[in-house]
């Protein structure tokens, strides 16, 4: 009876398949929503993870001025110098000192150009951010020194300028400096904000003080505490170091802040994970609206098939019978709907994974919660047309015209 009963329900959708199609269209919908943005949520939150498992622990970003919402208020603070990162390598907490002074200028080789991020620092840069060159190698300390010509490349200017032939020992120019290309970082994708992490040259602090901006101001201090030193003690002798170093006076506010990046990763994580079950929140109302379009198109098959479900009461249908009929279509529906959905859902968050350069990690779980509740979707609204059906008067019914 059962399979009779699906079999009757799949004549049923068949027979009107444009009505059926626009009645599981917003069930279509609501699925994929779902879908698409749990996964490209997720997969955003993957990279936030990966990118503080290869940032380490224990770093310490140390910028001028207050953290604050909003426009600043008051005097701008004084940046940082160098002998503010040399006195904050003394630190005995304190394992690697990386000063940066960051800004985007034209990049070109030969014929091939890019506008990229230009970072002036250190070789210990790379031992700070954890990350290891492809080829070549870091700045010597006598080219850091002196503010040596030469420069390292993201993946991504590597590409842009060289294609796949080895750039080592060649010259490209920033904006009016000529630097030898000595290293190429490996590859690390988009960061936690979608930003391009490998479209950057590195060249040593001082040349980008001598040759590019004309000034010693250093913008931020990247700091890499031992293994062994809690991220609060770090912070804490940072702070009291550099407050000495400014002047502050007790019961002043710092005019710096330091970031522990691994809690605002974690942060971002959190923010990110909030965002994504209320964009997934406001996706799900299209499973109800699809819901309520077919419980409308459900009363309207059983007012059109009136004669129908009479013939069938009159010659010794149960009402359980007409109820269980009229359910399943509306479920059969649904779960038409469902698996639509589902590939649709899935096309998306991988166009989108693509798009934002993120990983693509679709979850079993999510597939099965969606696809269940666009099931019950049907069982719930395809209930009060089955019922109103399964009471029907056989009489009044054969009488419809």
């Amino acid at each position: 009876m059962l399979w009779e009963a699906v079999r009757l329900a799949l004549t049923a959708i068949t027979r009107n398949k444009l009505r059926s199609f626009l009645t599981v269209l917003g069930v279509v919908i609501g699925v994929a929503a779902v879908i698409a943005m749990l996964t490209v949520g997720e997969g955003s939150t993957a990279q936030v993870r990966a990118s503080v498992e290869r940032l380490g622990t224990n770093v310490l970003v140390l910028r001028p001025g207050r953290m604050q919402m909003g426009p600043p208020s008051g005097e701008p603070a004084p940046r940082f110098e160098l002998k503010d990162a040399e006195a904050l390598a003394e630190l005995s907490v304190v394992a690697h000192v990386a000063p940066q002074a960051n800004a985007t200028y034209p990049v070109v080789a030969g014929n091939a150009n890019s506008t990229s991020s230009v970072l002036g620092t250190t070789a210990s840069y790379l031992a700070v951010q954890n990350w290891p060159l492809a080829l070549g190698r870091a700045f010597e300390p006598g080219e850091e020194a002196a503010g040596a010509a030469v420069c390292i490349l993201g993946q991504t200017v590597r590409d842009r300028l060289f294609g796949a032939a080895d750039p080592l020992g060649e010259t490209l120019r920033v904006r009016g400096l000529s630097c030898r290309v000595i290293g190429v970082l490996t590859a690390r994708g988009a960061g936690s904000f979608g930003q391009d992490q490998d479209d950057i040259v590195l060249i040593p602090i001082r040349t980008a003080h001598r040759r590019l901006q004309g000034d010693t101001d250093v913008s931020s201090i990247s700091i890499a505490l031992l293994k062994s030193v809690a991220s609060e003690d770090g912070i804490r002798a940072v702070q009291a170091l550099m407050r000495d170093r400014r002047g502050i006076e007790i019961g002043r506010a710092d005019d710096f802040s330091v970031t522990d990046m691994k809690d605002f990763n974690n942060l971002l994580a959190g923010v990110n994970s909030v965002m994504t079950g209320l964009l997934s929140a406001v996706a799900a109302v299209s499973l109800l609206v699809g819901g309520i379009g077919i419980m409308n198109i459900m009363l309207v098959s059983v007012t059109e098939r009136t004669r129908e479900i009479g013939i069938r009461l009159a010659v010794g249908a149960t009402g359980a019978q007409v109820l269980t009929q009229f359910l399943i279509e509306a479920v059969v529906l649904s779960v038409l709907g469902g698996a639509l959905g589902i590939v649709l859902g899935l096309a998306l968050a991988w166009g989108g994974s693509i798009f934002l350069a993120i990983p693509f990690t679709p979850s079993a779980l999510v597939i099965a919660l969606a696809f269940g509740f666009s099931a019950v979707v049907g069982v719930v609204f395809g209930f009060f047309p089955a019922r109103r059906a399964a009471r029907m008067d056989p009489i009044e019914a054969l009488r419809h015209q």
